[in-house]
């Protein structure tokens, strides 16, 4: 295999497959436009504050995939799949397949016209041209995927495994795991759902549908982060990604240290938590004791022994907790010494309403994804700090998984999978 992005000849079982003619649509399209429940709080010790909705293109191409360090977006949606391709040329085609369609679907532009008793190559549900829209594409692989079926077990991660349930889990097997993650997000539902038609269509055949969530994140009321659907502001920590020191601590692997195959450079573990809120218990609560639990103020999102949202806790200057709880869900999370610095997450989180279950009670709760360099040394242990936590009487995580982000696609010639595949 070479590394660049050749055209597939002798296609005649993907055509019965379904789509990598699809695909092959998207390459030839008129006028297309070059370019380019852990911590419910955070875990980290300096802020960023959500970006205000946007229109334009993402890039698409570079180091890291678009969607991992990008300000959170308004609408997104979530979604496991099996591959079904048959062999390692079929995933191959597969990846191409995503890559391409994400590529056109990211930078904008006509779809193909094509003839009258054909169906037509786009959905139109965006209108006669797909804006681009700062839609960004996000593709990683589970553990799944390097078992006997395409000769990868020597290639997997160094600490990729399947997602384990946590003491205060609930697991449903339908809801987690999973061969390949995709994560669309852009500021309007419409072009992440017309996204999600559009891939799902030019790769059947490839890959089905294991679960999928939508989610959303709402605007900062009054101002600084958005909140969950517990009333309180949500992600309000996060390392600092404009630092390069900090990233290359914390987030982005380094293929060829630590154990990790050379290939891996330039990707990142991603976790993935679906985290139902029984928010109609959570109602009942009074505001001292759900402040009290989160240890910030549910009105401004400070620690209570602050003033302003992101103003650092002093916990070693309360070290009984009287102020802050030891077993407040922020103090839990991220103690803040120096022992536990380097176990800090970049977390993306999405709330979600699912409408209402079988027992008429309100359906609704958090996407929470967080990237990281080291699964078991970051996220497993937030998670297992925070392990019998006041929250847990209100939170049931029943879903999500490990997956590890591939680095990103380069240019016009790179395809996500390349290096994993070569």
């Amino acid at each position: 295999m070479t590394d660049t992005h050749e055209p597939v000849t002798g296609a005649g079982d993907l055509r019965r497959r379904g789509f990598l003619r699809g695909a092959a649509i998207g390459v030839g399209a008129v006028g297309a436009v070059a370019g380019g429940a852990a911590a419910l709080t955070g875990t980290a010790a300096s802020a960023a504050t959500p970006a205000p909705t946007r229109s334009t293109r993402s890039a698409f191409h570079g180091a890291h995939q678009a969607g991992i360090t990008d300000p959170v977006q308004q609408s997104t949606a979530f979604v496991s799949f099996d591959v079904t391709a048959a062999d390692k040329r079929e995933l191959t085609e597969l990846l191409h397949a995503v890559t391409d369609r994400a590529r056109f679907l990211a930078t904008g532009g006509t779809p193909a016209a094509l003839g009258i008793t054909d169906s037509p190559s786009d959905s139109g549900t965006l209108g006669p041209r797909v804006p681009g829209d700062g839609l960004t594409v996000t593709v990683g692989v589970g553990a799944s995927l390097f078992d006997h079926r395409f000769g990868l077990a020597d290639r997997k991660p160094a600490r990729l495994t399947a997602m384990p349930a946590f003491d205060d889990d609930d697991l449903d097997p339908a809801w987690c795991h999973g061969d390949l993650s995709l994560q669309l997000s852009a500021p309007h539902a419409d072009t992440v759902l017309h996204a999600l038609r559009d891939i799902a269509r030019h790769t059947r055949g490839g890959m089905q549908v294991r679960w999928r969530m939508d989610g959303f994140t709402s605007p900062p009321r009054p101002s600084g982060t958005p909140r969950n659907h517990l009333g309180f502001k949500d992600g309000t920590a996060n390392p600092d990604v404009a630092d390069p020191a900090t990233v290359n601590r914390l987030l982005w692997v380094g293929g060829g240290t630590n154990g990790e195959p050379a290939w891996t450079t330039g990707g990142s573990y991603q976790v993935v938590r679906t985290i139902r809120m029984l928010v109609e218990f959570w109602d009942r609560v009074s505001i001292t004791e759900q402040e009290r639990m989160f240890g910030r103020s549910r009105d401004t999102g400070a620690p209570l022994d602050g003033t302003k949202e992101f103003d650092t806790p002093r916990f070693a200057q309360d070290p009984a907790g009287d102020v802050i709880p030891l077993d407040s869900h922020i103090r839990m999370a991220n103690p803040r010494t120096a022992q536990t610095d380097n176990s800090r997450i970049l977390r993306r989180g999405y709330n979600y309403d699912r409408g209402m279950d079988s027992d008429g009670n309100l359906d609704m709760g958090l996407i929470f994804v967080c990237y990281q360099q080291d699964i078991e040394r970051q996220f497993a242990a937030v998670q297992k700090r925070l392990a019998g936590e006041p929250l847990v009487d209100y939170i049931t995580p029943f879903g999500g998984g490990y997956f590890f982000a591939l680095p990103g696609v380069r240019d016009r010639s790179d395809w996500f999978g390349r290096a994993l595949l070569a």
